[in-house]
């Protein structure tokens, strides 16, 4: 069932979007990174630190239980490598260990997997909620083999993948 966010994209019957996580790096996520649209309008583009996750479902354009977006990367400070994860009335917080993923045919390390949940507040008094997100991004070698140098200049294009 489409979320009421946008034009639903003419999909077959039946149609379910279940992509692995390879599949998620390797079709999406290095596409998006490389500036080639998707085929099939599947990923809504949408800046996640300005919303809180109760109101994405809004903005995807697929999706019933779980949505999927691509998303700017903010960083702490301007220099800095820390990742912002302020988001609307509360913040993302990382939990757990990262976790590789690897191309089949090659086991090379594609990407990386990071869960998140969101807390209300501030930190360290935030709330914590039943909201989940898994984050993916590109490891150096795979964002480097999929883009070219203008592309490498835009750091502010790199997208990840998301859902909640």
């Amino acid at each position: 069932m489409p979320s009421s966010g946008g034009a639903m994209p003419a999909l077959p019957p039946g149609f379910r979007f279940h992509p692995t996580d390879e599949e998620l790096i390797v079709h999406y996520l290095m596409n998006q990174a490389a500036s080639v649209k998707c085929p099939v309008p599947i990923i809504a583009e949408v800046n996640i630190y300005k919303c809180n996750p109760w109101d994405l479902p809004g903005k995807a354009l697929f999706g019933e239980n779980e949505w999927y977006f691509f998303s700017p990367r903010d960083r702490k400070y301007p220099n800095g490598a820390r990742p912002n994860r302020a988001a609307g009335s509360g913040y993302w917080k990382a939990t757990g260990t990262d976790k590789s993923i690897l191309s089949t045919p090659t086991s090379d390390n594609i990407g990386v997997k990071k869960a998140l949940v969101f807390y209300k507040g501030k930190p360290p008094k935030g709330v914590k909620t039943d909201w989940i997100m898994h984050e993916y991004r590109l490891t150096g070698t795979s964002a480097n083999n999929t883009t070219t140098t203008k592309q490498r200049r835009a750091s502010s294009m790199t997208m990840r993948v998301r859902f909640i």
